[in-house]
């Protein structure tokens, strides 16, 4: 059942992002455009109540910094909340990364916590903690890929998931000291005021399908991309982006932007922890494994490694890997001689490990590194660590929410 419900979401992913092809891929996405006008007209009539105010938004005091997208999967967020909460807490802020925890389990009991002075917090008002910064409370299971993978890179940040993300914001902020949140994947989340709104572009795929859900990729139309503070452009690849960035101006012509590139640093022993140079790569015959939502890029930069992907593995986005899917997998690369296994960081979280380890399998690290824009990005940092005058965050412009 487990593998039929998979093989069901894949091929509706590959559907919406025109991998899938045939009559009956082509019939889907027809009967998916009528229900996309519906999915625009309920985004937005939602702005509307924001923007009327005939939705209350909640302030907790702090600056709750949101970095989010328009689009659904593959604009590399991840490296960008990562690297954004390491800067900040090197230069002296208190950091709650706040995630919704996407796929994660629920807990079986709320976690135990007291206040400063003694008192239980009741489990109506706990969300799940991941990491208070200093220790590690939660598996990739319970916690979610993502807020697992951040919690366990960034010591002295803390991680809070919860669907209600004000209520994880209050906690973050009265338990764990936090005076930054950093709201992970937060554009379409509102019922938590932004002081600043990131958001990220991917150069090669801007505006996904350019049709919105459930016919295309889009969250959101274009148009409302004038909410952005500012937009980074991901995964730039030293070509001009001018083009781009003619088109970006016609909904939002003030936001700063920032060209960055998503790079891999090194490889690592998903198992041994052993770190290994990009170069190991070279010549290497590999099996790729991943469950994301854009494959290609992943399997490709291993080719641009110089990489022989030989045996590509698929599953659906946060898809959890079983050990007997593992070990199937592991046979097939023994089988055609593959001299390793690569996933990436984040299916790395919840790789199971097999009975017996007969191929080494490593994951690449990505990292992001800023091509253009040093300065403005310097510049929020500053603006985020020193804010001027009493912080209210408030609406920085009223139309942004306009439908």
């Amino acid at each position: 059942m487990k593998e039929q419900i998979e093989e069901l979401e894949r091929w509706g992913a590959d559907v919406i992002f025109g991998r899938a092809k045939g009559f009956r891929a082509t019939m889907m996405r027809f009967a998916m455009r009528g229900v996309s006008g519906i999915f625009r007209i309920i985004v937005q009539l939602r702005l509307r109540r924001y923007r009327n105010g005939w939705k209350a938004q909640s302030y907790l005091g702090t600056q709750v910094i949101a970095i989010g997208n328009i689009t659904v999967g593959g604009t590399g967020k991840t490296p960008v909340v990562e690297l954004l909460a390491r800067t900040l807490r090197d230069r002296g802020r208190s950091v709650a990364i706040l995630s919704r925890g996407y796929k994660s389990k629920k807990l079986d009991r709320p976690q135990k916590w007291t206040d400063t002075k003694g008192r239980a917090i009741p489990g109506s008002r706990m969300p799940k903690v991941v990491s208070t910064g200093s220790a590690l409370l939660l598996d990739s299971k319970f916690a979610g890929d993502e807020p697992f993978m951040l919690a366990r890179n960034l010591d002295a940040v803390s991680v809070v998931v919860d669907k209600n993300r004000v209520k994880g914001g209050l906690f973050a902020v009265g338990q764990l000291g936090a005076d930054t949140l950093l709201l992970d994947d937060g554009m379409q989340y509102l019922d938590l005021a932004h002081s600043i709104d990131i958001v990220l572009i991917d150069s090669g795929s801007p505006f996904g399908t350019e049709a919105l859900l459930p016919r295309g990729t889009l969250r959101e139309p274009p148009k409302n991309l004038r909410r952005a503070s500012y937009i980074l452009i991901t995964k730039c690849n030293g070509d001009s982006n001018e083009a781009l960035i003619t088109r970006i101006r016609k909904y939002n012509r003030t936001a700063e932007i920032i060209e960055c590139t998503h790079g891999p640093i090194y490889l690592e022993n998903v198992f041994t922890k052993e770190r290994m140079p990009l170069d190991f790569l070279n010549d290497k015959w590999v099996g790729a494994i991943s469950a994301i939502a854009v494959p290609e890029a992943f399997e490709g930069a291993l080719e641009k490694l110089g990489a022989r992907v030989e045996i590509r593995r698929r599953f659906s986005d946060h898809y959890r890997f079983s050990r007997r899917e593992v070990e199937k997998f592991m046979q097939r690369c023994v089988e055609r001689d593959m001299q390793l296994i690569v996933t990436t960081e984040k299916d790395a979280v919840r790789f199971p490990k097999p009975g017996s380890i007969d191929v080494p399998v490593v994951f690449l690290r990505i990292e992001v590194e800023i091509l253009k824009g040093q300065e403005i990005w310097d510049d929020l940092i500053h603006r985020i660590c020193h804010p001027s005058g009493v912080f209210q965050p408030v609406l920085r412009n009223r139309d942004a929410y306009r439908p």
